[in-house]
């Protein structure tokens, strides 16, 4: 069997990151979990990742400057951000930079099942495998 791509999830808040990883999973997807920008880029999981799901608000560096650095890096993990504080300028500025969704919370499952799906359709890891 074919594994599933790696979705990470970087986020501060320990029950987003948990909501969100139990979520995934029980859809079939392979998780990872980190509290901030800079763990997930050091981390083993980053060469694996084939979507990060990140928060927009952390301390450090925020969902955007994580995608900004992975793309600097030549590592333009396709990304969706989540966030508690949703402002047009943000969403603007995520959408300029090639951020693939821009999900207000509290948001619906579905909508992020969605968001993370066209993020892995996207990705250079692939998508999820046709069985």
């Amino acid at each position: 069997m074919a594994e599933r791509p790696l979705v990470a999830i970087v986020d501060d808040d320990e029950s987003i990151r948990n909501a969100t990883r139990d979520l995934l999973r029980a859809v079939g997807f392979s998780t990872a979990t980190f509290e901030n920008a800079e763990s997930f880029l050091g981390s083993t999981s980053r060469a694996r990742a084939a979507c990060v799901v990140a928060d927009i608000r952390m301390p450090g560096m925020t969902g955007i400057e994580l995608y900004q650095a992975l793309v600097a890096a030549g590592d333009g993990i396709p990304t969706v951000i989540i966030t508690a504080h949703p402002e047009d300028a943000t969403r603007a500025r995520a959408r300029e930079v090639g951020i693939t969704c821009y999900l207000s919370k509290p948001f619906a499952p579905d909508e992020l099942l969605e968001c993370v799906s066209e993020a892995l359709a996207k990705s250079p890891r692939g998508p999820i495998p046709k069985s």
